[in-house]
């Protein structure tokens, strides 16, 4: 018979390899013995966990939809076996979801006096306020990611935090960026896109023939961050704004060639920026690569028919991308048959939920683990 230690070792490699995504396996595999209780709940197994499995999986979803069309059900809609986690609008208070990303969910406290906005994480269940930003707007956007420094954000839970602030100011209809940091509690100085920018300058022109409609109105759609950078979209044929954290400067970036209502940002698996849209039946997936002259340009690096991939009721009826999962390389797509996700690389797919309508889906990814709290208090509860 083997020595107790060896056992011990083996039901470890054993417990490392449950899949991630499906956080139910871990729990009931600490309730069968106390050894692997013991196991399960050793921080050092946590952080074998997290690096044998790379990327945090899906745990749930909220999302968002444009000012017009009102606020979603405020409901975490859990995307395992595991039941929702408490959303932040328990007791009748008016929220909407504005961003998920390193195991935090940014949400907007609408008619709240204490606070504007609330920096929430369903794993642990830590909430931090973070008062209102001095820029006066109308449509705004804002992301939240882990400022730690070296974090290679597969367990972000209780670090500093940074929230990016975007918004079309009411009064000079510039586009301003303000940044608030959980370690000084403060937003800093907001930087505007402005004369210095031609390819504001160009846009901005043309708006002002037009109508008020066409003026740099952001986006409520999911950011996307790459190192200290993070990336909104205008209501301007989707152009997109870079702020760089580390110069403290924004900048304007034309998209791609497209002719879709429906287009979300993402990040490559080489760190690169992705965006990504549907015309017609099919999906295009654009890269910003660096040429050989030094200078980024847009380059087609996938299509994918969906006539036979994503269920549709109504084939005329087009799909439209809502969203994207980073580190999985997952798209969120809605159709009139509900809402899905598709694997880039597999092309497989799979439905998330029933048909609704869906403007930003906010994917909310995070290892969850078992800790001896959580568990002696379901172990009482049977």
């Amino acid at each position: 018979m083997a020595p107790p230690e060896l056992m011990e070792d083996l039901v470890g490699e054993i417990l490392l390899r449950l899949p991630p995504d499906e956080p139910e396996h871990l729990f009931r595999a600490a309730l069968v013995c106390k050894p692997w209780l013991r196991i399960l709940t050793d921080p050092e197994f946590g952080r074998r966990y997290r690096s044998f499995h790379g990327a945090p999986p899906l745990l749930g979803l909220l999302h968002r939809l444009t000012a017009l069309q009102g606020d979603p059900v405020p409901r975490f809609a859990s995307t395992t076996s595991m039941p929702d986690f408490p959303h932040p609008s328990s007791g009748g208070r008016r929220t909407r979801p504005l961003d998920c990303r390193h195991g935090r969910v940014l949400v907007h406290m609408l008619r709240e006096k204490i606070m504007s906005y609330l920096v929430w994480d369903p794993v642990t269940g830590d909430r931090h306020a973070v008062p209102k930003p001095t820029i006066h707007w109308l449509i705004h956007n804002a992301g939240v990611f882990c400022a730690a420094d070296g974090c290679d954000h597969l367990d972000c839970h209780g670090g500093p935090f940074r929230v990016v602030f975007m918004a079309t100011d009411d009064h000079d209809l510039l586009v301003k960026v303000s940044v608030f940091s959980s370690e000084t509690g403060v937003w800093s100085t907001p930087v505007s896109l402005g004369d210095s920018c031609e390819c504001y300058v160009r846009h901005m022109e043309d708006a002002i023939q037009r109508d008020r409609y066409h003026l740099p109105y952001v986006q409520p759609t999911r950011a996307a961050v790459i190192r200290d950078e993070i990336y909104f979209t205008l209501r301007w044929g989707h152009a997109i704004v870079k702020y760089d954290g580390g110069n403290n400067c924004l900048s304007m970036i034309d998209p791609p060639p497209h002719n879709a209502y429906g287009i979300s940002l993402m990040v490559m698996d080489d760190s690169s920026l992705g965006f990504v849209c549907i015309e017609g039946c099919s999906l295009h997936l654009w890269s910003r690569k660096v040429n050989s002259k030094g200078s980024a340009e847009w380059v087609q690096c996938q299509v994918i028919d969906l006539k036979t991939v994503i269920p549709v009721i109504d084939p005329g009826q087009v799909p439209s991308v809502v969203g994207s999962a980073e580190g999985v390389g997952a798209i969120f797509i809605s159709t009139d048959a509900g809402l899905f996700t598709i694997e880039l690389k597999s092309g497989r797919w799979r439905k998330l939920d029933e048909p609704g309508v869906y403007f930003s889906v906010l994917p909310y990814m995070s290892f969850y683990t078992p800790d001896r709290c959580r568990l002696l208090s379901l172990a009482n509860m049977n």
